[in-house]
């Protein structure tokens, strides 16, 4: 049996690396088959939208993607990371669920194998961060991981908290 990774233990570079990857199916799993009405279902006045979060959780992890790459294949040594990791909860799905999450898929698997061919040196890396100091690509992926782990957590409570669909049973004749 495979143990648990705890979040809040320190995370070697191959669960983070195994966490990024598994994210697109754990998201893909938990809201096939969801229509638009859940997609826009709001459980109270403080809480996104489950399709807001879905698309907030797709915007950011493809957007910390391409911060990866860019460190590693054209050797980005400041950024934003922050916002690129958290970048806000306005996105709203603009296509398809399947679509956009294939999409998010396809991206997400050529960086994990980006990251699986990182050793210690490429790992160590740092980045600056003007609003909050150096960072190495370890830290930071440490750090999607969990923000994206996070979110999925959310995704599966709003998901089971979704109401079920009222039979109402078939349309009664008028009464003259």
């Amino acid at each position: 049996m495979v143990e648990p990774v705890e979040l809040d233990e320190e995370l070697s570079p191959a669960d983070a690396v195994l966490l990024m990857g598994s994210a697109p199916e754990r998201i893909s799993d938990l809201v096939f088959g969801l229509d638009e009405a859940k997609l826009r279902y709001r459980h109270g006045p403080a809480f996104p939208t489950l399709g807001g979060l879905i698309g907030h959780l797709l915007e950011s992890g493809s957007k910390v993607d391409a911060l990866l790459r860019r460190a590693h294949l054209e050797g980005l040594s400041t950024a934003d990371i922050r916002s690129t990791i958290d970048p806000g909860h306005d996105q709203d799905l603009d296509r398809p669920l399947p679509e956009a999450i294939e999409d998010f898929a396809r991206v997400r698997r050529r960086t994990v194998d980006l990251l699986h061919g990182w050793g210690k040196n490429e790992w160590d890396r740092v980045i600056s961060d003007p609003h909050g100091g150096d960072v190495t690509l370890l830290e930071i992926c440490r750090l999607v991981a969990r923000h994206e782990m996070g979110h999925i957590a959310q995704i599966r409570n709003l998901t089971v908290l979704l109401p079920e669909p009222e039979d109402l049973g078939p349309p009664r004749a008028a009464v003259p």
